[in-house]
């Protein structure tokens, strides 16, 4: 089939090249011209395991093209997809949806014949009811359909999600879009992928609930950690003994500074804003999110006690920026907070981070950037691991004995085991354990 991608960001093109990938002929469209340029040259935007050689592979073989002229791509398209960003908007926290309905303005002047107009952004219950009106409005003759198509891909993993995902979700009630989705996503059908046929406001719902949720469970073990701390228990062995219930399950129990990134923080806070306005508020999820702000805040204060509760003129260093590893996402990072709240103390920050370092020099003043964690470390009174990259899980623990100035690390990812941290000579602070 030929589709259009309207966005060419994160979830635009990684689901643009696994389509092509799946032998479907994919035009990536975008309005920004360097970022269609340097993807003409092979150079891609962001970092995702595994996107430039599969980007390359269906480049090479014709499956695969970026441009900025929309009208000739959608003219072409059996379907359109719609993967633009909804970031917050200011002032309100609800979705900002202008960026869908400028493409759906643009899609409707420009499609041919019956067009499938699918929703790949994450966006509010009622959206897609307002993509069609939109459409209708500017074409009343025209032939289409407005499907919800959700992603549900996790930074850093999100071709294997996107190629063997836990399930599929169409939101349409139009027997013809329902069969161009099946033909879209037919490769899944022989790995038996589940697929569920919804309507499509129910589609848009899901989305935002299943990230509410697991945002909710990792607040839930942070809390948890807490709580381990106080009464002397281990939350890696709480965490197993309730993951190992497969009511519960084991994915999203691992404590940590709290939850970043693009989706939970933007989708829990969209969720409570619709939630509200419907008259059916959310507590638990506005619950959720005030508990995460605050802790990514108060991770800075285990830092500081650390070094006992006097980090002026202390040099810390702080391995890992982006919110998780195989990304070089920033967005809502706990480091954001941390490293600010470090400074105000008076701490001297010296950071390392394997890939976000090109955006984190946009945002943070006064830290000095190393070339690698060793070079971070030389000197340092304090280690602060705040993103599980690999190349932190095997420190040579003999080599920093020798480096550091003080022998301190905290762990705020549980990535090493305390007794053989304190056994090599360090004082060792970790999450939920003691």
């Amino acid at each position: 089939m030929r589709i259009t991608m309207i966005g060419a960001g994160y979830v635009g093109l990684v689901s643009g090249a696994c389509f092509a990938d799946f032998g479907h002929h994919v035009t990536c469209v975008d309005t920004d011209a360097s970022k269609i340029d340097r993807l003409n040259q092979g150079i891609i935007p962001i970092f995702e395991p595994g996107l430039d050689q599969l980007v390359a592979k269906n480049m090479r073989e014709g499956r695969l093209a970026f441009t900025l002229a929309a009208p000739e791509a959608v003219r072409a398209a059996d379907a359109v997809f719609i993967a633009v960003g909804t970031p917050s908007r200011r002032g309100d926290g609800h979705a900002d949806l202008r960026f869908v309905y400028e493409a759906a303005a643009e899609i409707a002047v420009a499609m041919e014949g019956f067009t499938v107009i699918v929703n790949k952004s994450t966006v509010p219950v009622g959206t897609g009811d307002e993509v069609e009106a939109i459409i209708r409005k500017a074409r009343p003759e025209s032939d289409f359909a407005v499907v919800s198509n959700p992603e549900f891909l996790r930074e850093g993993a999100a071709i294997d999600d996107f190629k063997r995902p836990d399930r599929i979700v169409v939101g349409t009630s139009d027997p013809r879009a329902r069969e161009v989705m099946r033909e879209i996503y037919r490769p899944l059908f022989l790995n038996e992928t589940p697929i569920l046929f919804t309507e499509r406001r129910s589609s848009e719902l899901i989305k935002y609930a299943a990230n509410a949720f697991l945002a909710m469970k990792i607040t839930f073990i942070n809390e948890m950690a807490d709580l381990a701390e106080r009464l002397g228990a281990d939350i890696q062995d709480v965490a197993k003994g309730i993951g190992l219930d497969n009511r519960i399950g084991g994915k999203f129990l691992h404590a940590g500074p709290g939850y970043g990134g693009s989706c939970f923080p933007k989708d829990t806070l969209a969720l409570t804003r619709t939630a509200n306005e419907a008259g059916a508020p959310t507590k638990i999820i506005d619950a959720v999110i005030a508990v995460n702000a605050a802790r990514k805040k108060a991770m800075a204060g285990k830092v500081i006690a650390a070094l006992d509760g006097d980090v002026r003129d202390k040099r810390i260093a702080v391995l890992g920026l982006a919110f998780k590893p195989n990304t070089d996402d920033m967005r809502d990072a706990p480091s954001l907070d941390i490293l600010p709240a470090l400074q105000a103390a008076g701490a001297r920050i010296t950071a390392f981070d394997p890939e976000s370092m090109h955006e984190a020099k946009k945002i943070f003043t006064d830290v000095e950037f190393a070339d690698g964690p060793y070079q971070a470390l030389t000197g340092a009174d304090c280690a602060v691991i705040i993103t599980e990259w690999d190349q932190f899980r095997a420190l040579d623990l003999q080599r920093l004995r020798t480096t550091m100035r003080q022998k301190v690390i905290v762990d705020l990812r549980n990535i090493y085991r305390p007794e053989e941290i304190r056994a090599a000579g360090f004082r060792y602070v970790s999450i939920g354990r003691m």
